[in-house]
């Protein structure tokens, strides 16, 4: 299992003032759901920032991300290793198969691949 990118995420509902602020410092907006948008830096595309207002299929919202080139694989690891897992394994429908886990620090981190 590989990393493909780390991710922070940041809980705020002032979504376009984030837009603007983090433009300042190069960002540009790559995604755009309405209930996360995701900038990034366009000379490094994997240095990127989310801005959630909630998420949208778990009952928490995540404080990271990081994607991985087998997220099966990272489940199977978590699961056995007893680590807490918040949102469970799932395929969601704008084409991530993603699960939550919570590190030993009480953050949540978002476990995803692409499909």
């Amino acid at each position: 299992m590989a990393v493909r990118r780390v991710m922070p995420i940041i809980r705020s509902e002032a979504v376009p003032e984030s837009r603007a602020f983090y433009g300042l410092l190069g960002f540009e907006e790559v995604m755009n759901h309405g209930w996360i948008m995701t900038l990034a830096a366009p000379s490094t595309p994997a240095a990127q920032i989310s801005v959630m207002t909630g998420d949208k299929s778990a009952p928490v919202s995540p404080d990271m991300s990081i994607e991985v080139d087998d997220v099966d694989a990272a489940y199977a690891v978590m699961r056995e290793s007893g680590a807490e897992i918040v949102h469970p394994l799932q395929d969601e429908e704008w084409g991530v198969r993603r699960f939550f886990v919570r590190d030993p620090s009480g953050r949540v981190v978002n476990v995803l691949s692409h499909r």
